[in-house]
């Protein structure tokens, strides 16, 4: 790898500042600030103290991730930076910042599609990872199924028509009383619970890879409601493991509909809820009962990070392409399809 491109990747596109330094699909450095506890208080990310968490995060953290891959910023081959999708105000922190970097060293500079970043996460770390492959992409902001049929190439087999998987673990941890993030916190709670002792709705049975989150809030309110005023609610323990098993399900089940459909060898994942435990287990489980193989990244990079944007651009430079200094930010930019 030692004459792929040295990039210097940004990740702004929500409530995590990070910055990796990487050449190719190695990872030099993937450094982060994380802004839990500025939104904990809230139950969810606000957009304008995001954006001034990364303003304030950002100078630092490039000096942290240039320092720990021991590289100087001269010897950089490129800047890369989220583009979209994203909060308007925050990816415009990590986009700005980076094409003036990139501008001041006279390298290129590339906008990088934030779920094109997570669908490179695994290679970081598997070099077997390879198209033609069906990918999970799920996150706060996010629920989609991709068949990727080269890097590159990808067709949106499925999507959320509503709430997407982490936003609807966060909505159910707030109203639960389990904290934020969601994710984590019911994660946790379902620790001692038995997944059994609520069956919770599926969603769209008959649209075989799409999502739909807001029935299930509607479900769990209205049973928690109607239990506790009658004194039969279940334990929270209990109720979270149920939660958790109706998203993990849904996921899982329709993931694996798009690789039966499409007939790839490979499943691959990325995305913040991909650090969810139980989804991990299920999917392992699934794809080795039917002989697929599977990729999934380290927790470390399911969460948003630089590395990631560091990889899709070392991809994107070897196909000799860049962004124009007069390139703007998308917030609700859709993975292009090819």
């Amino acid at each position: 790898m030692s004459d792929s491109p040295l990039v210097l990747g940004f990740e702004t596109s929500c409530d995590e500042t990070a910055v990796a330094v990487t050449r190719g699909f190695e990872v030099l450095s993937n450094v982060m600030a994380s802004q839990v506890d500025d939104h904990a208080r809230f139950g969810g990310v606000v957009p304008e103290v995001a954006a001034r968490a990364h303003v304030e995060a950002i100078r630092s953290l490039t000096h942290a991730a240039l320092r720990e891959a021991g590289v100087h910023s001269m010897d950089l081959a490129a800047v890369a930076a989220t583009q979209g999708p994203g909060l308007a105000g925050a990816l415009m922190v990590g986009f700005s910042y980076g094409k003036a970097l990139a501008w001041a060293l006279q390298v290129p500079f590339v906008g990088i599609d934030h779920m094109e970043g997570h669908l490179f996460a695994p290679r970081l770390e598997h070099d077997e990872y390879q198209p033609p492959a069906v990918v999970l992409l799920a996150s706060g902001g996010h629920s989609q199924i991709i068949h990727m049929r080269d890097w590159g190439s990808y067709e949106t087999l499925g999507a959320t028509i509503d709430d997407a998987a982490g936003e609807a673990f966060d909505k159910l941890a707030r109203f639960l009383g389990l904290g934020y993030p969601g994710g984590p916190a019911i994660d946790a709670e379902s620790d001692d619970g038995d997944p059994r002792v609520v069956r919770f709705p599926r969603a769209l049975p008959d649209r075989p890879f799409d999502f739909s989150f807001s029935g299930l809030k509607t479900a769990v309110v209205t049973y928690v409601r109607r239990h506790h005023a009658a004194g039969t609610l279940p334990a929270m323990p209990d109720i979270a493991a149920s939660v958790q098993e109706a998203i993990v399900d849904v996921l899982v089940t329709k993931t694996l509909n798009a690789a039966e459909e499409t007939g790839v060898p490979t499943v691959a994942a990325g995305g913040g809820v991909l650090a969810n435990r139980r989804l991990r287990v299920r999917l392992a489980e699934e794809c080795d009962a039917r002989g697929l193989r599977l990729f999934l990244p380290s927790p470390a990079l399911c969460t948003d990070n630089g590395a990631m944007i560091g990889a899709a651009a070392a991809f994107r430079l070897g196909r000799g392409e860049s962004t124009s200094a007069e390139a703007e930010i998308d917030s609700s930019r859709r993975l292009s399809e090819s």
